[in-house]
């Protein structure tokens, strides 16, 4: 850890009461970063009984600042008080979750619903229950810090029949709990930016504190929240079938727009700005998200985000037009000389922000002024569309899948029309058949690579189920007769050679592949030159 935040650091042990006490005054916060309170009953209960034992429960970190973050108004089921703005507060980086178990357990009002532990002082042991009356021998761990309940408590449990062994053992465990101290470590006067990797190296559920949770903390007023608006620009989105995006992504976006860089210290210099500032960038990044949305649906066929190729290319596309409000056949052109040819050259693969911060202005030139489009990645070679695999998650996939959606592709089975919208809504694995079948493969020719890119076509789920493990021989043939004069269209809406200029009922795999190549090497050849011709200038989009 840095010198100069080792020295802000403070320790302390607080008791339990007095934790709870900061809790209740609402001097201890949980930032709407932290997850919500996901502890199961028996992780409560083990808790409970460490502290019992005397156990060290591990240390809590919290986080003290002048500065007011968007926080959660409860902690577990429990609302906090407002506090004024001048007052420090203490937010929980780390613990939030054995705090809450505390403050539930102990400090709680009596009848508040919630996580509530009773004590059996017959079986020594803590159990949960949801009944108002608790057995004479049973003490609600709510009276704790009640003098008034836990006198009468122990005065009625002297008409217990074992009334002198459980008075000891209820003032050993009054003892215990009141006695227990809990290390903290605060750190004092930190900013965002050098609490993140702190919160992220120690943080003991794992969780990733990404920029935008920082960003949503640290931009946070009572007049603007920075969460808000990020999910009113994805219910925008929504009708779209973009209304999952990230809060990432669109901070990038407002970065990229405000910055021209998406850099991690020009994303968190965003929050220098006034609040009608950020709200009017709000606004133009949400108008221009839509008309990226709107170009990225129509012209490449990606219907969701599981189908981009790349977040970059929605951040840069976002930012080409935010600043032009009207795009001409030519720029459209480029704009797609670029798409393509990135998609296929995996140009963004594994790109760092500060890679991606550089195409922003370099890209923007391209499209409006021209130049080398091989810059921006190559025509992918016969050779590399042969052997490429089909997964999921990788770009040149994607870019195939595209690619076949823009040709408008038929059912193999009976012509009919594929509506791609819906294929491509969300990846599902049912819309996209084996050629040459896997399971075919698998069981005849088990050292054939049944997942190569020319061995995929699309068709609806249905059809797909229709024709499961058949032996090509039989089934293609079959279909071939059922089209009959529409067979050679269908064929070429899904980028295979034609009926009847190739001999389906004998070929294998690699003469499949051999055939179908070249065709679609055509096609990703003039998607990469930037055809078809943009039939439309691309203008303001109204929102």
């Amino acid at each position: 850890m840095p010198a100069n935040v080792a020295s802000r650091l403070q320790t302390a042990t607080p008791y339990l009461l007095e934790l709870i006490t900061a809790v209740q005054r609402g001097e201890i916060k949980v930032p709407q970063f932290q997850r919500p309170f996901v502890w199961r009953v028996e992780q409560a209960i083990n808790l409970l009984d460490s502290i019992a034992n005397n156990y060290p429960m591990g240390s809590l970190l919290l986080w003290r600042t002048n500065d007011k973050l968007a926080v959660e108004r409860n902690i577990g089921d429990f609302r906090l008080p407002e506090t004024d703005d001048l007052t420090p507060t203490d937010y929980v980086l780390d613990g939030q979750q054995r705090l809450t178990v505390i403050y539930a357990a102990l400090g709680a009002e009596p009848e508040a619903t919630g996580f509530e532990a009773t004590y059996d002082l017959l079986k020594q042991e803590f159990i949960t229950s949801e009944v108002t009356q608790h057995a004479m021998h049973q003490f609600p761990m709510r009276w704790l810090y009640r003098t008034t309940q836990l006198l009468n408590f122990r005065t009625a449990l002297q008409s217990h029949p074992r009334a002198a062994e459980l008075q000891v053992r209820l003032d050993e465990i009054v003892h215990v709990f009141t006695s227990y101290q809990v290390p903290v470590v605060t750190l004092k006067d930190l900013t965002v930016e050098e609490v993140c990797p702190i919160f992220e190296r120690i943080n003991s559920s794992a969780t990733q504190l990404s920029i935008f949770d920082l960003m949503v903390a640290a931009t946070w007023s009572r007049h603007f929240d920075l969460n808000d608006k990020a999910e009113d620009i994805g219910l925008a989105l929504e009708p779209k079938s973009y209304g999952d995006i990230r809060g990432t992504t669109v901070l990038k976006c407002l970065s990229a727009i405000q910055h021209t860089s998406i850099n991690k210290e020009r994303v968190m210099n965003l929050r220098k700005l006034e609040p009608e500032e950020m709200d009017a960038l709000v606004s133009d990044t949400k108008a221009a998200l839509l008309r990226a949305v709107d170009l990225l649906t129509t012209d490449f066929r990606v219907h969701s985000l599981d189908f981009l190729p790349y977040e970059a290319h929605l951040i840069i596309l976002t930012f080409i037009l935010a600043n032009n409000q009207r795009l001409e056949v030519p720029h459209v052109r480029r704009v797609r000389q670029w798409f393509w040819r990135t998609s296929f050259s995996e140009r963004y693969r594994g790109a760092s922000e500060a890679f991606i911060s550089r195409d922003l202005e370099g890209i923007q030139n391209f499209v409006l002024r021209g130049g080398d489009a091989d810059a921006y990645g190559g025509i992918p070679s016969r050779r590399l569309i042969q052997s490429t695999i089909f997964r999921k998650n990788n770009s040149r996939s994607r870019a195939f899948v595209l690619t076949l959606a823009k040709q408008s592709p038929r059912n193999l089975t009976n012509g009919s029309n594929i509506d791609t919208a819906e294929a491509l809504s969300i990846f599902n694995k049912r819309q996209f058949h084996h050629i040459f079948p896997e399971a075919y493969l698998k069981r005849y020719f088990p050292d054939e690579e049944r997942n190569l890119l020319m061995n995929i076509c699309m068709l609806a789920a249905a059809e797909n189920n229709f024709i499961s493990d058949s032996n090509p021989h039989e089934y293609l043939p079959k279909v071939i007769q059922n089209l009959g004069p529409e067979a050679d269209a269908v064929f070429r809406s899904n980028i295979l050679p034609s009926p009847s200029e190739f001999q389906y009922s004998t070929a294998n795999l690699a003469t499949f592949v051999e055939a179908r190549t070249p065709l679609v090497e055509e096609i990703v050849t003039e998607l990469c030159n930037g055809g078809p011709h943009a039939p439309v200038a691309i203008g303001t989009i109204q929102t």
